[in-house]
């Protein structure tokens, strides 16, 4: 593998060495888990992160919505900005810019200035990398089985790349402190993050219709033609509910340190295991089996699961020798959250969206589906702070809810697909799905 640092040939994937597509796809796949962790730094280290920045759960929550409004607001654009720049621009500014953000964060600045910071986040992550990991992914696939083995092989790489930084971080946390360790794990994920840019710039190439209007690529003419499609609001909804109780799911890390008595050890450990560990059997095994049944059926059995977990967590009273057993939920609902978020998008192909607005339904999916981000963490943070730990059963209970919708918007897409898609078409597309 050459370095293509000023190379202006363009080329296509099967020009590029297998040592070159599979360091590419492991560099994006890396990537999308180093370049999200500091903005998500509460999902798995929640209590730590209030003590280093000397904020209230509130306040916490509303760093999380600025990042997640920002994104929100950016979801759409990032789609024109990557069908019209190469991926090596898109990837090397996105890492260096965050990279630079997350140092300045590492300094555990004010409250005001955290804020700033995490809205130049949701820019640097969203508007310029977001369109980044799954475009380059079809890039170096050499067709389109190719790519779905790419994107579930992709997700493996994620997981073992968030739980092997997850576990250092928690290193440096119990060897340094809070404060210190919140410091010392912004400052790894950020030199991590500088060193991807330099190697973005130098091993990705220019790709062979790359730029430019091509077919998939989002518009206003796709935007609306993906709009008048009900597979695209039915996924949408389902997406939203799914990612509601996915990320959310966090909130059993604090309730284990508070109401069950747990070592910040047991959670935090259990926390990396929930949000990354599992995503490296989980992921790949809801796609595996969705491609043997459909998306909708792993969702459907999946949010079961999560359902009878979000209650169980729910009820449970609040004593020190359920901790074990609630971190052993906390896992399995880690599974089963990851892998129906990892194959939600798919309803899209189950349901026949044509190729020409795919880009275009992704965009719409993505501006419903990660909404809950902008009040989510506000209203659950206050709702601690008002209550303490009462409030987690409300929370749980609402997150088993979400789940319940996330269970109805699929059999709704089923019932869809089985009714108003032809069976020879959908056989079709599930032979290369």
């Amino acid at each position: 593998m050459r370095p293509v640092f000023g190379r202006s040939v363009e080329v296509r994937a099967p020009a590029l060495t297998g040592f070159h597509r599979w360091f590419l796809l492991i560099l994006v796949s890396i990537g999308s888990v180093t370049i999200y962790t500091p903005a998500y730094l509460k999902y798995t280290y929640y209590t730590q992160l209030l003590t280093a920045l000397h904020i209230n759960n509130e306040q916490l929550g509303i760093l999380m919505s600025a990042y997640a409004i920002t994104a929100t607001i950016t979801y759409i654009p990032c789609g024109f900005l990557a069908d019209r720049l190469r991926m090596r621009t898109l990837s090397t500014v996105g890492f260096l810019a965050t990279a630079a953000l997350t140092f300045w964060y590492a300094t555990l600045p004010s409250f005001g200035w955290c804020i700033f910071i995490m809205i130049a986040m949701g820019v640097s992550t969203i508007l310029i990398w977001w369109g980044v990991r799954y475009k380059l992914v079809r890039l170096i696939s050499l067709g389109e089985r190719d790519y779905a083995r790419s994107i579930g092989i992709s997700y493996g790489f994620y997981g073992a790349a968030g739980l092997g930084t997850g576990l250092v971080i928690l290193w440096l946390l119990s060897a340094f402190g809070n404060n210190a360790g919140v410091s010392a794990g912004l400052d790894l994920l950020a030199s991590l993050l500088l060193v991807m840019g330099v190697l973005s710039w130098l091993f990705i190439p220019r790709f062979v219709n790359e730029t430019g209007t091509s077919e998939g690529a989002f518009g206003f003419k796709e935007s609306l033609q993906a709009l008048r499609r009900p597979a695209v609001y039915i996924t949408a909804v389902c997406m939203f509910f799914v990612y509601f109780y996915y990320t959310c799911a966090s909130y059993t890390s604090p309730y284990l340190t508070t109401g069950f008595a747990a070592s910040l050890v047991l959670v935090s450990v259990s926390g990396n295991i929930r949000t990354y560990g599992v995503t490296i059997v989980s992921a790949p095994a809801f796609g595996w089996l969705a491609k043997r049944w459909t998306p909708s059926t792993m969702i459907i059995a999946g949010s079961a699961i999560a359902i009878a977990c979000f209650v169980a967590i729910a009820v449970f009273p609040q004593a020190a020798g359920l901790a074990l057993l609630v971190g052993v939920l906390t896992i399995v609902l880690g599974f089963v959250a990851n892998g129906c978020f990892g194959v939600v998008s798919a309803q899209l192909t189950e349901a026949r969206v044509p190729i020409g607005m795919f880009g275009a339904a992704t965009g719409i999916l993505s501006v419903v589906g990660f909404l809950p981000d902008s009040f989510s963490s506000t209203w659950f943070g206050a709702l601690i702070d008002a209550h303490g730990n009462n409030a987690y059963p409300t929370i749980f209970w609402i997150l088993a809810g979400s789940a319940a919708i996330a269970v109805a918007s699929a059999v709704t897409l089923h019932w869809y697909v089985r009714r108003r898609v032809p069976a020879a078409t959908a056989d079709e597309l599930a032979q290369v799905a």
